[in-house]
């Protein structure tokens, strides 16, 4: 995939099955608990992004042994502990990988330096440190607590901790550092956020009490608990399934499935969306594999309208708000999605970089402070215009959505940095490319 730039052309219509790369959100949490485990971890289905990948290595040095087996096949062999790493952790451009990392790093008496590329340096880890130094662990980082950052641990006390915002990062970091804190550790969130650590932990046998609240979801896990080795199976990324899907909905004739999807309740939001602007998405196959649903997702190019999108639902798609924006652009009428505040410290400003490129595509768009409202192009009688560069600032996702884009507008839609798009998505263009897609 060429650094310089990636072009995609409309052509005819996106037909086939396909499998979208395993979960990035349970690849990370896999390769994390199965370092903190006592015994052997096998993985089947991990994301070989280089995400995922700048964790694999991180648990490396943080003591464990990581092997690859096969493609998307991994296996961690745990000693029940981290080890003070002899080098600089380097997270590349994960967010999630480092937030979850210094939970579980803040648990041991010892000291991590950790730093990332040029857009996660830029990024705010005050919301997980925070609550680490209310537990007891301590750091020194740049200002506004950015990377690089060494952080110190060992020592922990419990805390009952409430996000500011809603956030499976946060939770999950607390989650993690509790382990290894005297007493019990409890998250209280307003709106409930994605779950798979608290299903994982159960997973290698630790005990994690949910309960539903006035105030809402608490999240408690006692400290002294020991991991041990578990198998994961790792589904399709509901996230990375996104992109053909709304590829399919946008491009007429098209009938596009991607099997073995995430189903679980709080990570398809999109979904819900997408059928209530009009889309022809149907599940099939709804089955348990290792404590999650999951499902074949056939979706059919459908005439969208446009909706509003509850500010509630966030959290449950929080990632699919770029894609979503493309759909809103096909739709009739206007697509207002507030309450999405947390796009503006993603791997870039999203609001801002969707509401530039749509313009630059001939879409009518308003950005708002934690919002954007797209006013679609059906109730005009044609397709997007398209024929604009999106610059991406290095954020995969705005890359995608806006190749997807230019694979139903009336001229081509060129991005300037697919390079990143492998972070997330390693092979986007071969599967878009099998299903049909003129992107080169």
């Amino acid at each position: 995939m060429d650094e310089a730039g990636l072009t995609a052309r409309p052509g005819g219509p996106l037909r086939g099955r396909v499998r979208a790369p395993g979960d990035k959100s349970i690849s990370h949490r896999a390769l994390i608990l199965g370092a903190l485990a006592e015994g052997e971890t096998q993985i089947e289905g991990l994301l070989e992004g280089d995400d995922v990948l700048r964790t694999a290595d991180a648990m490396r040095q943080l003591g464990a042994e990581v092997t690859r087996e096969g493609v998307g096949r991994w296996r961690v062999a745990g000693r029940g502990a981290l080890a003070e790493p002899s080098d600089v952790i380097d997270c590349g451009n994960s967010g999630t990988g480092v937030r979850l990392i210094m939970g579980a790093a803040a648990g041991y008496s010892m000291t991590t330096t950790f730093t990332g590329d040029a857009s996660l340096r830029g990024r705010p880890m005050l919301r997980i440190l925070r609550p680490l130094s209310q537990m007891g662990a301590t750091y020194l980082a740049r200002a506004g607590g950015r990377l690089p950052l060494s952080l110190g641990g060992g020592n922990l006390e419990a805390v009952s901790y409430r996000p500011p915002e809603p956030s499976a990062q946060v939770k999950s970091a607390v989650l993690l550092a509790g382990l290894n804190a005297a007493g019990s550790t409890e998250v209280i969130e307003r709106e409930a956020t994605r779950d798979h650590t608290e299903r994982m932990l159960r997973a290698f046998g630790a005990q994690v009490d949910v309960e539903d609240r006035g105030e809402g979801r608490c999240i408690r896990v006692a400290g002294g608990q020991r991991l041990t080795g578990a198998p994961v199976r790792v589904p399709a990324d509901p996230s990375s399934a996104a992109f053909p899907l709304v590829a399919a909905l946008i491009t007429p004739g098209s009938e596009v499935t991607v099997e073995g999807v995430l189903l679980n309740p709080l990570r398809t939001g999109l979904f819900v969306t997408l059928r209530e602007m009009g889309a022809d998405l149907t599940v099939e196959n709804e089955r348990e594999e290792g404590g999650e649903l999951v499902g074949e997702v056939t979706a059919r190019h459908s005439a969208l309208r446009g909706v509003e999108v509850p500010a509630s639902r966030a959290p449950s798609m929080i990632d699919e708000y770029p894609i979503l924006a493309v759909a809103a652009a096909y739709a009739e009428g206007a697509t207002t999605m507030r309450g999405i505040g947390e796009l503006r410290v993603k791997e870039s400003d999203r609001i801002a970089m969707m509401a530039a490129g749509l313009s630059a595509c001939g879409v009518d768009t308003l950005e708002e402070p934690e919002g954007l409202v797209v006013v679609g192009t059906a109730r005009a009688n044609h397709r997007v215009a398209g024929g604009g560069l999106a610059r991406t600032h290095g954020d995969h996702r705005i890359a995608m959505s806006f190749l997807v884009l230019g694979l139903g507008a009336e001229a081509p839609v060129a991005v300037d940095e697919p390079g990143m798009i492998a972070t997330s998505f390693p092979g986007f263009h071969k599967l878009m490319a099998g299903l049909g897609a003129e992107i080169g």
